[in-house]
């Protein structure tokens, strides 16, 4: 009959499918796992894991947990990366208020770059900003002080020129110290390297500014109006900085605050008018104690 001849044929072709050798693995009895014995129950096969031995998921879980914890070890951020969760009332009244320093300083780097607001005026604030520079101020004090013939103009300008190198180093020791960056990106100067002004924090030339003005009004008799103007010209030495984008609002008032400090400590370590004299003899190599 046809029809068994067919489900014949089907057969005979489904035999010789399976015969193929891609199909070869399926019709190879598989060897059972090491470890693992074959048990027979009502004629059927089951693989049984032996009691003695733990699975491997149960003998990884040590490595595993080890391994976790490392890894938790070397993604732990440092402590200053860290945000804190509960920030003191203090640190956050002094991070509020460095923002509002930056903000404002930025705002007022109006003749940072020519490109700024105030680009046009840059070199006249750039100018105004040279009088308050250590390495000006030290040189003309050197100038006049040769050219003094008194014993009181001497006296003044000896200790104007030791109270102006105490201004540099100090301020040039606090630098170093802070580190401090200005609001602006800017590479420092060549008299900057040279007055060791190289950071932000404090300002030195408006430290050197509120301290020379002070000098300046203590030991010279001037009139109301020059003592307005030298008033005047120490808060805008201070403040041309902040417009040049070299310093913060908060460097030049600890600036101003230390040139006060400067002047106080000159004042309580006055040289005399006779050890001034022994210090210009020295200076001059022209000393002659035993003569």
């Amino acid at each position: 009959m046809p029809s068994g001849s067919n489900a014949r044929s089907r057969t005979r072709d489904r035999n010789n499918v399976l015969s193929r050798p891609e199909f070869m693995s399926l019709n190879q009895q598989q060897p059972p796992r090491a470890g693992v014995h074959a048990e027979s129950r009502g004629g059927s096969r089951r693989l049984v894991p032996p009691k003695n031995q733990s699975s491997p998921q149960q003998s990884e879980e040590p490595a595993d947990s080890g391994g976790t914890k490392d890894r938790r070890e070397s993604t732990r951020m440092p402590e200053e990366d860290c945000m804190q969760l509960n920030p003191s009332f203090k640190g956050i009244a002094i991070n509020s208020l460095l923002a509002i320093d930056i903000c404002l300083s930025k705002r007022m780097g109006v003749c940072a770059y020519t490109w700024s607001p105030w680009g046009g005026c840059r070199s006249i604030v750039s100018l105004l900003s040279l009088t308050g520079h250590g390495i000006t101020w030290i040189i003309g004090t050197i100038v006049c002080l040769t050219r003094s013939n008194t014993l009181a103009g001497q006296e003044v300008l000896v200790n104007l020129l030791l109270a102006l190198i105490l201004d540099v180093m100090t301020v040039a020791g606090v630098q170093r110290l802070i580190k401090r960056k200005g609001p602006w990106e800017m590479t420092p100067g060549f008299f900057d390297y040279i007055a060791m002004d190289v950071y932000s924090f404090p300002a030195a030339h408006a430290s050197r500014a509120a301290m020379v003005s002070k000098f300046l009004l203590s030991h010279l008799v001037l009139a109301v109006p020059l003592r307005i103007l030298l008033t005047l010209w120490a808060f805008l030495v201070g403040l041309s900085r902040v417009l040049l984008g070299k310093h913060h609002l908060t460097d030049m008032v600890c600036g101003f605050a230390l040139g006060l400090l400067h002047f106080s400590l000159m004042e309580t370590v006055w040289l005399s008018s006779n050890t001034c004299q022994t210090l210009i003899s020295i200076s001059t190599l022209s000393w002659s104690p035993l003569f």
